[in-house]
């Protein structure tokens, strides 16, 4: 009751519902516009916002022009529950739209009243294929009709078609590719080059539960030169390959592994180590845990395929292949060595970030699914957004029937195809919906020994996608999908299915996540058509053996003695037990995003301050106050050990000690006139020696024209930046992987890898403000001064196919500068 009292749901749609109505009362006003009219419109709502008003004050009539530009250009007219929809999302919310219900459309309405301030709207779609039909057809024909640019973010644009794109009223791009451009615009030399010119101010996030859940567990990671750990990944391999039953244990339920105490007498014995879980042995463990992992955990053609010689991941969600996305901290490799393949160099990370935290830097944030409000507590806790569910337009009519349970895999079978066979013969169209390419191809297998003529759509024939789900609603259609089929994909009703019952959908176990079984039985009943949907279970499916363990199993089967063989089970109570196993995955899986986001969140509050530090040398006309300011912090920390206090306000000085180390490390020798130092107290001492830095900055000021002292800087700064930020990215990597061994010894992890972190952090800071003090103080002016960068050849652990862009570098001619 009191949930419903104060639902997030209701109150949005109250206030949703008034603004709506005011929308269709202006309708009539603008269907007597002229299309010349109605681009004007654009303009003169730009001046009313320019003039004081507010986008919430612009949007019913913003909204009611949309509605009349989509009905001239593609012959729709948004609904009055898109409508809703498109205010939900205003207020910077989910709106929870169910499937065929046009959310494409919606968005249009929000992304045009955004767009009004200048500032740039993005629209995120979970590929490129998506993100080019809406940039291209009818969707981005709205747009430019109404007087607004539409840009396009696709993976091989050129910087410059890139930064065009950007600069757009709306643009259309992935998730990923968005989050590249944001790591890669911190590592440009100049100002210029960054693509994101006007910041991140509001995304309208497609299949939003798919983008910031789904793939919220995988880091985006751009890698620079190779390391040399290729042999071990093998040694690693063949050592996992070797062990006995009794040498490992498998937490099902977790899906983790690791070495049971003979295990790890035997890595002692075969590494010729003493003890494995020392410090020094880190890498080595990694490299055997991975082994593990992608011997006894990973499965081919589930979790990737082998295709060409390559390892290529299958998304678990969406069943496609990532092309060029590797599994991050060298678990491909293992898998690459697991299936003796070539194992590709595992490479420096230099610049990474989470789609939880790039996400959370937009000023507004939004999204639209049809399947989010499962996920609400973590849409609510880290992203702030609230899940609104907006009504059907039409009532669904699809018969969602409880499962059918069965005591063995091969009953299950069984019965789906029987059921196949008997909805065949009138000529209904069904989806069979499975988990697993392995699945899918077992089903089909099994079809083609009845003679039923079928479609397979799995990772591996991707490219048939279009054409097979074109055909998918057509009477007779039998298609055996992967979750390929269950985003994304409008099934369309072919002549006479609409009085044989619609599509019918038949799922071959349920997934982890409740929201992909809800995704696939929205493929049927869209827009108020018929349409059936039943999943098929059994206690050996993967998911109810990973978390009701034998108990489910053994109901199960005592309770199809009492059936028959063969014969349905269909309870409430074990229905339940399902939905329970599922449950507990997703709070496993919240779990781990949670835990990802509280380590990213270390390197986040460190990548603001460097990627600030970064900015401002790129975009301001001089940095030499902060130059001055590392000066100084550097003389008091380099001066300060050879102070020792000996009483109370009373110092010791070692003069000599003092001098020596500043005229190897900071100054040129004789520099200082060690009497006169022998004179002075410690403040006096540290501001002789300040100014003596300041007097050498202030002769190279003097002794060249200004633009060239102010490049001089920036080149030391930059280079000073790039060179220990990307060291400590990567120290950061293998940092997270060593603090796991501390949970062996009773200490948190995370709180050890603060506290380390912090640590590595000041003394990056410290590191960089001493070098660049160091090169302002002792490098020698070249007029020919150009920036450099420090990681050639940066990958995108996404772009791994990514050609090489050529960046525009100004020729060096002479000799080399001393701070290169």
């Amino acid at each position: 009751m009191f949930k419903n009292l104060f639902s997030s749901t209701k109150k949005e749609l109250k206030i949703a519902r008034k603004l709506a109505d005011k929308v269709f009362s202006l309708e009539s006003q603008m269907a007597v516009l002229s299309d010349e009219e109605i681009r004007n419109k654009t303009q003169e709502y730009k001046q009313r916002f320019n003039a004081g008003e507010t986008l919430d004050d612009l949007l019913p009539e913003a909204y009611a022009l949309v509605r009349e530009a989509s009905k001239r250009v593609s012959h729709k007219t948004p609904y009055y529950v898109q409508v809703l929809g498109a205010i939900a999302i205003h207020h910077g919310n989910i709106a929870e739209m169910k499937t065929g219900e046009g959310k494409t459309l919606t968005s249009v309405m929000p992304a045009y009243l955004n767009a009004l301030n200048g500032l740039g709207v993005h629209i995120v779609t979970v590929n490129e294929y998506l993100a080019k039909r809406e940039a291209e057809g009818e969707i981005g024909d709205i747009f430019r009709f109404l007087g607004l640019t539409v840009g396009l973010n696709l993976r091989e644009l050129s910087s410059e078609d890139k930064k065009d794109a950007y600069s757009a009223d709306v643009l259309y791009s992935t998730n990923s590719e968005l989050g590249f451009d944001y790591l890669r615009d911190h590592m440009v030399l100049y100002a210029g080059e960054m693509v994101a010119q006007r910041g991140y101010n509001f995304a309208i996030v497609d299949e939003v539960d798919s983008i910031l859940i789904d793939e919220a567990r995988t880091p985006l990671i751009i890698s620079g030169g190779a390391k040399n750990t290729q042999n071990l990944y093998e040694q690693a391999d063949r050592f996992a390959k070797s062990l006995k039953e009794d040498e490992y244990e498998i937490d099902i339920e977790t899906k983790t592994i690791e070495l049971s105490e003979a295990g790890i007498n035997r890595a002692e014995s075969v590494f010729q180590i003493s003890n494995l879980y020392d410090l020094r042995n880190v890498s080595l463990l990694h490299h055997i845990n991975n082994a593990l992992r992608a011997n006894y955990i990973m499965a081919r053609d589930k979790e990737y395929v082998v295709d060409g010689g390559e390892v290529l991941i299958v998304d678990q969600f969406t069943g496609r292949i990532l092309r060029g996305r590797q599994f991050s901290e060298g678990l491909h490799q293992a898998l690459e060595a697991k299936e003796n393949v070539d194992v590709k160099k595992e490479t420096v990370t230099v610049a990474t970030i989470t789609y939880q935290n790039f996400f959370r830097m937009y000023k507004k944030l939004s999204g639209m699914t049809g399947t989010a409000k499962t996920e609400e507590d973590e849409f609510r806790d880290i992203y702030n957004m609230e899940v609104i569910e907006i009504p059907t337009n039409l009532p669904v009519i699809r018969k969602d029937e409880t499962d059918y349970l069965y005591a063995t895999i091969e009953e299950k079978f069984d019965a789906l195809i029987k059921e196949v066979k008997e909805r065949h013969e009138k000529g209904q169209p069904m989806l069979i919906g499975t988990v697993a390419v392995e699945t899918s191809e077992i089903i089909s297998m099994l079809l083609r020994k009845n003679r039923i003529p079928h479609e397979i759509l799995n990772a591996k024939n991707h490219e048939r996608e279009a054409e097979i789900i074109a055909k998918a609603g057509l009477k007779n259609a039998v298609t055996i999908a992967t979750n390929m089929a269950g985003r994304g994909t409008d099934i369309k009703l072919g002549e006479g299915v609409v009085e044989l019952g619609g599509l019918a959908v038949l799922g071959t176990e349920r997934h982890e996540s409740r929201r992909i079984d809800n995704q696939l039985r929205g493929r049927a009943g869209r827009q108020g058509d018929p349409g059936y949907s039943r999943f098929f279970v059994s206690g050996e499916d993967e998911l109810l053996v990973r978390f009701t363990g034998e108990r489910f199993k053994s109901i199960v089967k005592q309770m199809s003695k009492i059936n028959g063989p063969g014969e349905p089970i269909s309870s409430k109570m074990l229905s339940k037990f399902v939905t329970n196993a599922q449950k507990r995955i997703e709070g496993n899986n919240y779990d781990t995003r949670k835990n990802v986001l509280k380590y990213d969140d270390v390197l986040r509050v460190q990548r603001e301050i460097i990627y600030g530090q970064r900015k401002d040398v790129l975009t301001l006309e001089s940095i030499e106050d902060k130059v001055i300011k590392m000066i100084e912090a550097t003389i008091e920390n380099e001066v300060s050990p050879f102070i020792t206090e000996v009483g109370r306000n009373k110092y010791e000085i070692d003069d000599e000690g003092l001098v020596n180390h500043l005229e190897s490390t900071l100054f040129y020798k004789d520099t200082f006139d060690l009497n006169e130092l022998k004179k002075l107290d410690e403040d006096e001492l540290i501001s002789l020696i300040t100014s003596e830095a300041l007097k050498e900055l202030e002769a190279k000021k003097a002794a060249t024209p200004i633009e060239v002292y102010n490049e001089f800087l920036k080149v030391i700064m930059l280079r000073m930046i790039d060179t220990y930020w990307m060291r400590h990215i990567d120290v950061m990597s293998e940092l997270r992987q060593g603090v796991r061994l501390q949970a062996y010894g009773q200490q948190n992890p995370l709180i050890i890898y603060q506290q380390e972190g912090k640590r590595l952090f000041d003394e990056m800071i410290e590191n960089i403000a001493k070098d660049v003090t160091k090169y302002a103080i002792m490098a020698r002016i070249q007029v020919n001064v150009t920036r450099e960068a420090v990681v050639k050849g940066a990958k995108a652990a996404d772009n791994a196919e990514e050609k090489d862009k050529k960046q525009r570098v100004r020729k060096n001619r002479g000799k080399t500068a001393p701070w290169r």
